[in-house]
């Protein structure tokens, strides 16, 4: 077996004893439900009870909901997820806002209520998921929690004052403005609940999540608020044909964003392939850059860097041992936190140089070159590699105990070799036990 092949979940599960036990509630004590347990609880509740209301007063006008939940169950059933892909089934996400804020078939007023809204979105999305199931790739209770908490929202705040005549006096243009804000409303409550339940079922910081989901709406999420007040404002006019013209351009943009989503996947690939060559060639042990590169990455994440910084860093973590091609005799086991700083540093400035030269992205050169220097010198990303690398180093080297033996060397070290805020970083890390940090650590590759 290659050395160190044997503890690649080693990072996540070997952690003291005394922050296993401070997990570990005391006996006799309440045990708390984490946040995305209580929003889950409020999604089923809140659909049980518009479930039960659409059932005792029947379904309105049952064309209208016919139509919709067949666009959205056709949206599903284009869902295609993945890195990088913020919403899965665009298509289906755009006619539910549809059919939340539809106050006028063409011309005649809607009979359908805020219960028959959510009813109808859910088993139309429940309905356009089986084939996914079949194929192992169901739908995450997140994503559905979302929409059903989403789209109640909105049809709460849109079909109530509808039916009481409150819009009656707006013309077009402020009915449109109308959408639009309750629209712009709808997408920041949705990021902020999407921010909230991955700061529970990560521990990761709230604020960066938030700014990464703020980001991500000016992009597919604009283009699903767009579609969607379009698709009720042409309902409202031309009638239900106009559910499949308007479909159409954000079919488009989602097969182009998957375009882009794909190029950006080989893009990583070939990175990938090309750090592997250390391995291949017997420079450094098997696993060693995706080890790196996944814990990196949730350090990084626990610092709060944004998704773009991640990215740079994930990279230059996947290539920080590629100057070790251009030295003649291997350093044993790649083992580089051990050697002089000078030789360090010359071995990360032979990394820097054949970087820039592949092309990639020069930020990813320049934290190869810097991830040797003193720590206060060094930006946040070479700062994290440099502890991240060691880390993994020492585990090899210290046997059955070496992630805690690992962890108390760099924490020694930290004064002078290593950031001491990245090491208490890299602590906190490991001592997490949530499904996400398994997920980033264990399934990234």
């Amino acid at each position: 077996m290659a050395p160190g092949g044997d503890r690649r979940r080693a990072p996540v599960d070997a952690r003291p004893r005394s922050r296993r036990a401070r997990h570990r509630p005391s006996r006799g004590a309440p045990v708390r439900p984490r946040l995305h347990t209580v929003v889950h609880l409020c999604a089923a509740v809140f659909a049980a009870g518009s479930l039960g209301t659409t059932l005792y007063h029947g379904v309105e006008d049952r064309s209208t909901a016919l139509a919709f939940g067949t666009l959205v169950a056709v949206g599903e059933l284009t869902r295609r997820g993945g890195r990088g892909i913020r919403e899965p089934a665009p298509l289906a996400a755009a006619g539910a806002l549809a059919y939340a804020l539809l106050g006028e078939v063409a011309g005649r007023p809607a009979q359908h209520g805020a219960a028959q809204v959510v009813t109808v979105v859910l088993a139309a999305s429940l309905l356009g998921s089986v084939p996914h199931v079949g194929r192992g790739d169901g739908p995450a209770l997140d994503p559905v929690t979302r929409r059903v908490l989403t789209v109640g929202f909105v049809a709460v705040c849109f079909h109530p004052l509808h039916a009481r005549g409150a819009f009656d006096g707006l013309g077009g243009p402020g009915h449109a403005l109308l959408l639009f804000v309750l629209l712009t409303l709808t997408a920041l409550c949705d990021a902020v609940l999407a921010a909230a339940l991955a700061h529970s079922r990560t521990g990761w910081p709230f604020p960066p999540l938030l700014r990464d989901e703020l980001r991500a709406v000016p992009g597919i999420g604009a283009a699903v608020v767009a579609t969607g007040a379009v698709m009720a404002l042409g309902a409202a006019v031309a009638g239900l044909w106009a559910l499949p013209v308007f479909s159409v351009p954000l079919l488009l943009a989602q097969l182009s964003h998957r375009r882009y989503t794909a190029v950006r996947a080989t893009y990583r690939q070939t990175i990938a392939s090309l750090a592997r060559a250390t391995e291949i060639a017997g420079y450094t042990p098997h696993g060693h850059s995706r080890r790196v590169a996944a814990l990196s990455q949730a350090v990084g994440r626990d610092l709060g860097l944004t998704e773009p910084e991640l990215t740079v860093l994930e990279y230059a973590a996947l290539m920080h041992d590629i100057g070790q091609l251009s030295l003649v005799d291997p350093v044993p086991e790649g083992a580089t936190a051990g050697l002089p700083s000078d030789e360090q540093r010359r071995i990360a400035l032979l990394g820097g140089a054949v970087v820039r030269q592949t092309g990639v992205d020069p930020r990813v050169a320049g934290i190869v070159e810097r991830q040797a220097d003193p720590h206060a010198e060094q930006p946040p990303a070479a700062r994290i590699v440099r502890v991240v690398n060691a880390y993994d180093e020492k585990c090899r080297e210290g046997g059955p105990g070496g992630p805690l033996t690992a962890l108390e060397e760099l924490r020694l070290e930290a004064a002078g070799e290593y950031a001491p805020e990245v090491v208490e970083a890299l602590a906190r890390v490991l001592s997490r036990d949530t499904e996400g940090t398994r997920e980033q650590v264990d399934r990234s590759w």
